[in-house]
């Protein structure tokens, strides 16, 4: 699995496993699975509820605490107590550090998302988080965050597909050292049905699903699928040995629509509690 350095000099396999939406209940077996197929990189969040399910299954795993990249991310309503939030999610995972912690969403409305950094910042330099980025930020927050802080966000993880490939914002982390990470990384299955990625995969002999993911780590994206089904786990985590050809990078990238499937971080307010 190939490996992406970030700003601070640690690093993180590029392709990675999310568990959004994934039920509590299902979280360890789902979360076992993946492991069993390869994965090293595992993104969860408070939000989701079930960090507890990712923690037991890293437990159960007996893989190097080394050998695993372990993210989770802070609540909307918790950014006012970020070191106390930070704490119930590390115990939830049964870890003694996070390796990726992020701001979920800036939720400007709330303005806390600067004070939640600084409080971030010093789990950093305690070293009970490896590193510490962003999640749906758009370049006004990065702007408004990064006039204020002593460290640059080592990650901003946004929408990320396709269809919407949001390249302005992608161009602006890059500049910055920031590291780009897809989420909704298959436009939530829309992007597969093109003729353009049809032809791909069939010339292949590969799923739609990887003709995408290899796309995304051909640009240099960190890209979380997720899937409950044992088998897709298996066939997603193969499409880190897909390598496309230039032409069909292109095509693939000129799918391009504007469509957004999640909310607007410019607007979205919701606490997550």
């Amino acid at each position: 699995m190939s490996e992406l350095t970030l700003n601070n000099g640690i690093t993180v396999p590029q392709l990675g496993f999310g568990v959004f939406q994934v039920p509590p209940e299902d979280t360890q077996r789902t979360v076992e699975d993946a492991l069993e197929a390869g994965y090293r990189h595992i993104d969860t969040a408070a939000a989701y509820r079930n960090e507890a399910g990712v923690g037991a299954a890293i437990a159960a795993a007996g893989i190097a605490r080394q050998d695993l990249f372990i993210t989770t991310k802070l609540r909307n309503g918790d950014q006012g107590r970020a070191q106390e939030a930070f704490q119930n999610s590390r115990k939830a995972l049964r870890l003694d550090y996070v390796d990726l912690y992020l701001i979920h969403w800036p939720v400007p409305s709330q303005g806390l998302f600067v004070q939640a950094w600084k409080e971030m910042e010093r789990l950093y330099e305690n070293n009970q988080i490896r590193a510490i980025g962003v999640s749906n930020f758009l370049r006004e927050h990065l702007d408004e965050l990064l006039k204020s802080s002593e460290i640059v966000p080592a990650v901003n993880q946004f929408e990320l597909h396709p269809s919407y490939q949001q390249a302005d914002l992608a161009a602006k982390c890059r500049d910055l050292g920031i590291a780009v990470e897809a989420y909704s990384p298959l436009g939530q299955g829309a992007d597969l049905n093109g003729n353009a990625v049809t032809a791909i995969a069939n010339t292949h002999n590969a799923s739609t699903a990887q003709v995408v993911l290899a796309w995304h780590l051909a640009a240099g994206n960190i890209v979380i699928p997720k899937s409950s089904q044992a088998s897709r786990i298996r066939e997603n985590f193969a499409a880190s040995t897909l390598t496309l050809s230039d032409e069909e990078i292109s095509a693939i990238t000129a799918l391009e629509s504007g469509a957004r499937l999640g909310s607007d971080p410019a607007v979205a307010s919701f606490t997550q509690l």
